[in-house]
């Protein structure tokens, strides 16, 4: 293997093994020396891999939503059913992420985006981007759905998606608070009336 695909082999580890200390604990509360521990990379060796914590940063949300879009892509796009189905499956996906116990695969957006929004401008803008690309495909579905008519509600889609987002959002931020599951609950039955399903 050569030099610089063991570099690039060494960043993903440590992206990959330090992704759930920071979902649990979130991005301020891990230091550096924590994220070499779980790595199982040398102290003193994280400036040879990334020229910042806030790079790191930057780089963890990029392949955790490059890696979310994925799986988004597999559950609307390349999934059996009508739209109103595979909004119903995405919706199911989300929910079992934050409630079976699946603590280092919690959304990262949700955990981190309050509290590096106003840290790094940067980072920001990743999520930013991030959650502009989620809402996109949830809106292609949508209009999907409204051309087949498994979706009901006839508003533009792409408002349509992105109340259907920051609905999702919200009931996961209150599900961390209650530490239960009935806004997942609430959440989903303001979906089906919110597209009509």
């Amino acid at each position: 293997m050569k030099i610089a695909e063991k570099h690039r082999a060494a960043r993903q580890h440590i992206l990959e093994t330090a992704r759930p200390l920071i979902g649990q604990r979130g991005f301020s509360a891990v230091g550096l020396a924590q994220i070499l521990d779980v790595a199982g990379i040398p102290k003193g060796s994280f400036y040879h891999y990334f020229e910042s914590k806030e790079a790191f940063g930057e780089e963890l949300l990029r392949t955790y939503i490059e890696e979310y879009l994925i799986k988004m892509n597999d559950i609307l796009d390349n999934g059996e059913g009508n739209a109103a189905q595979r909004i119903t499956r995405y919706c199911q996906f989300w929910r079992d992420t934050h409630i079976d116990g699946q603590i280092g695969n919690k959304c990262l957006i949700v955990k981190l985006a309050a509290e590096v929004s106003d840290l790094s401008e940067r980072m920001r803008t990743i999520l930013e981007i991030g959650t502009r690309s989620v809402i996109e495909r949830i809106a292609r579905v949508i209009a999907a759905g409204q051309e087949e008519g498994s979706i009901g509600n006839t508003q533009s889609a792409p408002m349509l998606a992105a109340a259907l987002y920051q609905l999702w959002l919200g009931s996961t931020l209150m599900v961390k608070i209650t530490r239960s599951s009935p806004p997942f609950d609430h959440a989903w039955e303001a979906s089906r009336r919110l597209l009509e399903i």
